[in-house]
């Protein structure tokens, strides 16, 4: 099968499915035209997925599919973007058409489910790799961003931490149990905040998605707003689930586990009391942004070691 065969087989119905009135030309052409509101800001981002680094070989296609587009996703949801369309660069070792059937599938699932259209791409022979580029709009001057943070601001998460960290010991698991199931969804199917990042606009001080663990993460966001905060480990969002499979470790993997694609952002207690509780319900208050430098982690208001500083891709 030819370049331009696969492209039509696989991924043009993808794109032929999108909805959005932005994309004015989609796959075919040298480039894909995008319309722009009056008013509104583009924001968009590029992410690179290689095998056997961001996941596992003979990784299930099917399950990449989601997932690739999930974690790019994440990052529109961490700017409050609305999201419109998403390019792909394919580089595969040999198209192998049941692999491109799965990952095709999945790939659809997840831009049918977070409202992105394929708006074009490129494929070429390699190591199997995926760089997936989205894009997304924002009333002007609205965007979150890292470097908003105050002293005062509370420190919140999204949904539950750590699942997807302790995931990666059953990934070879030919019989999970319910709970091993349970942590092994949360990685193969990250469900990006996308419609929370909406509401968090005009709100929220400062942003930030957590793929890489929230010390690490929630590190960028000090750093970018030259600030500093306490939070309490006791005060983390965990799962029973997590606790039951790793017990003391449910801890450890909150802070530093990646790939949960939660949500951490700041926010100041006056915002937050005027949230409406379906917003509210979705955040947990963890800490405290304070002035100075650093993350300080507390247990119940006692200081402990500092964490080690999750995922990060250079690092020996």
């Amino acid at each position: 099968m030819g370049e331009f065969e696969l492209i039509r087989r696989y991924f043009f119905p993808i794109a032929e499915a999108g909805n959005t009135s932005a994309v004015l030309l989609g796959p075919g052409d040298d480039c894909a035209i995008q319309r722009v509101e009056p008013g509104r800001d583009l924001v968009f981002s590029v992410d690179t997925l290689v095998e056997g680094v961001h996941f596992p070989r003979d990784y299930d296609p099917e399950k990449l599919g989601w997932r690739s587009l999930a974690v790019a996703a994440s990052d529109l949801a961490a700017m409050g973007a609305d999201p419109v369309c998403f390019t792909l660069a394919l580089t595969l070792p040999d198209a192998n058409p049941d692999w491109l059937h799965a990952y095709a599938a999945g790939l659809a699932s997840a831009a049918a489910q977070f409202g992105l259209s394929l708006a074009g791409g490129d494929t070429t022979r390699g190591p199997l790799t995926l760089s997936l580029q989205v894009h997304g709009t924002v009333p002007q001057g609205q965007a979150l961003r890292r470097s908003g943070a105050q002293a005062g601001d509370y420190v919140c998460v999204s949904g539950t931490l750590g699942e997807a960290g302790a995931a990666l010991k059953f990934l070879g698991s030919q019989n999970p149990g319910p709970d091993e199931q349970s942590v092994l969804d949360r990685y193969h199917y990250p469900a990006s905040r996308l419609s929370l990042g909406v509401a968090l606009r005009g709100c929220a001080s400062a942003a930030v998605d957590i793929s890489d663990g929230l010390v690490a993460d929630l590190g960028h966001i000090l750093e970018a707003s030259g600030v500093a905060a306490s939070i309490d480990i006791a005060k983390l969002p965990l799962s029973a689930t997590l606790k039951r499979l790793v017990g003391e470790e449910a801890v450890n993997l909150a802070l530093n586990a990646g790939d949960d694609y939660e949500l951490c952002i700041t926010i100041s207690p006056k915002a937050w009391e005027g949230f409406p509780e379906e917003i509210r319900s979705q955040l947990t208050i963890i800490g405290e942004v304070t002035s100075g430098e650093g993350l300080a982690i507390t247990h119940e208001g006692q200081p402990l070691a500092p964490a080690a500083g999750g995922y990060d891709h250079f690092r020996a």
